[in-house]
């Protein structure tokens, strides 16, 4: 048997069959008592400890400003577990999981607070046997990433010592246009090298977006037609059903090209988009996805191509939903888009003159996130017109969430006398194929970030490429009118449908 560790079949089938299982370590949960902690991290670490993935020494130490002490952290972890983990509860590993959970009370600019949390490192360090190898998980706002990382170093925090390891890990957004995003990496990367620091964006953790890889990679069914010689265009599109619920803060400012299409839907073009990698390595993957991201082409007239808009009041699920400007803690003059479509091209000779359409939105008529690959129809048919007046274009569907799974959509005869050919679905779905479920994309991320494996996280190139294509088109509607409106529960503006019109297409209906 042959693969990177030479002719070792012992080695090979621990890499091919076995589930990684994490070393001594711990994790430094900062911002421990809000919801992304509460609903994700703490439960993923759980379901972890669970599915044996975590080594019987691990560590949990959360910061924060709230006057706890250990054992009150110790009955937040369980309520959060209790609520939202994936795995059924055994107490037996919530016990050994206990035993390693501490907290640390204060500001992050509280020098004795940090001096305290070095303090319980080292103490655990000692009673859980981590090596001193803790990941740091920064689930704060972005305006105190570099007060944070600071003072991990001012305090020592960041270095590593003897063989042990420290590792940051991010939260988007990163940065706000490209110069922030420049700052932040220079900040971060004054204490952290790059092989430290871990940009989580969840969406690359889930089963399905890896699938991508694997679809196009793994299968001789698909690469030869996945190129402009048969595909008529792409779309990519994120759904949310719900409004900005009490984020008002958060998002009034980003927006939702901002907070989905720079970071989430330009990761899943670039890979829908990127070439065969050499290797599946961090380096080979990221080189890949850089070198797609640098060939995406801006449409020449922003104003035909890119749509920006805003929910009116509307109904949704029954429930009458009111309008984002309506949105208590919404200034009233706001010009912040919770809609988002824009047209792009990639400059390459696979690709060259297949459009790309990327939509995202909230209060749109249901939570679905999916890529659509679409292809170009027959160049000849026999058949009567009125024999395939009802045959759409033969599409590829990818779907991210909530359904796992893929669709092919094909034409095929409809039973009779007569020759009819109609469009039939034939479905791929997670939940019917495969005995587990899917982990959550947390755990993954979580588990990769204790392993070192950063081929699930983008790299600082990526990231301001990313800014490079999304600041023209934010500076455009800045300085071009207002958003348009669309009626909550509907699938967007009509502004995004004519988009799509002018060029002899019209978006899916999930």
């Amino acid at each position: 048997m042959s693969g990177v560790h030479g002719a070792n079949p012992l080695r090979d089938a621990q890499d091919r069959r076995l589930p990684r299982i994490a070393g001594p370590s711990g994790l430094v949960i900062f911002g421990v008592t809000g919801d992304l902690s509460r609903k994700k991290l703490m439960p993923a670490v759980y379901d972890l400890a669970n599915r044996g993935l975590l080594p019987p020494g691990f560590s949990l130490i959360g910061f924060a400003r709230r006057q706890w002490e250990d054992e009150d952290f110790a009955e937040e972890v369980y309520q959060a577990v209790k609520q939202h983990a994936r795995t059924p509860f055994r107490e037996e590993v919530w016990q050994q999981l206990s035993q390693g959970m501490r907290f640390v009370q204060g500001d992050f600019d509280d020098h004795d607070a940090f001096e305290t949390l070095k303090k319980t490192m080292e103490e655990l360090d000692k009673a859980q046997g981590t090596g001193g190898n803790f990941a740091f998980y920064l689930s704060v706002p972005p305006k105190f990433f570099p007060l944070v990382v600071q003072q991990l170093k001012k305090h020592g925090l960041a270095d590593q010592k003897d063989g042990s390891w420290r590792r940051a890990v991010i939260e988007k957004p990163f940065g706000h246009d490209l110069t922030s995003a420049k700052e932040l990496n220079e900040i971060v990367h004054e204490v952290f090298a790059s092989d430290q620091v871990f940009r989580i964006d969840h969406y690359l953790g889930k089963e399905t977006v890896q699938n991508i890889l694997a679809l196009r990679f793994a299968n001789t069914l698909f690469e030869p037609i996945w190129n402009r010689s048969y595909v008529d265009h792409v779309q990519i599109t994120m759904a949310e059903d719900i409004g900005i619920g009490g984020r008002a803060g958060y998002y009034d400012g980003i927006g939702a090209a901002r907070d989905v299409i720079q970071n989430h839907l330009l990761q899943l073009l670039a890979l829908t988009a990127m070439e065969e990698p050499a290797s599946f390595d961090a380096d080979a993957l990221a080189s890949e996805k850089t070198k797609v991201l640098g060939a995406v082409k801006l449409p020449k007239d922003l104003g035909r191509d890119t749509v920006r808009a805003q929910y009116a009041a509307g109904w949704q699920g029954g429930e009458r939903a009111v309008g984002y400007l309506e949105e208590e803690g919404i200034d009233p003059a706001s010009k912040t888009d919770t809609y988002a479509a824009v047209k792009l091209e990639i400059d390459n000779r696979r690709w060259a003159g297949v459009p790309f359409y990327l939509r995202t939105g909230k209060r749109l008529g249901r939570r679905v996130t999916e890529i659509a690959v679409v292809f170009q129809r027959a160049p000849h048919s026999p058949f009567d017109h009125t024999a395939t007046e009802e045959l759409g274009q033969n599409a590829l569907v990818i779907r991210v969430q909530p359904d796992e799974g893929v669709t092919m959509r094909f034409g095929s005869k409809v039973p009779g006398t007569s020759m009819e050919v109609r469009d039939v679905s034939m479905d791929f779905a997670y939940g019917e194929s495969f005995t587990e479920s899917s982990p959550e994309a947390y755990e993954r991320l979580i588990l990769d970030v204790l392993l070192g494996d950063s081929n699930l996280f983008p790299r600082t190139e990526e990231v301001e490429r990313s800014w490079e294509i999304l600041d023209p088109i934010e500076e455009y509607w800045d300085q071009h009118g207002k958003p348009a409106q669309y009626t909550a529960g509907t699938w967007g503006p009509a502004e995004a449908d004519e988009m799509l019109a002018r060029d002899g297409r019209s978006w899916r209906r999930p």
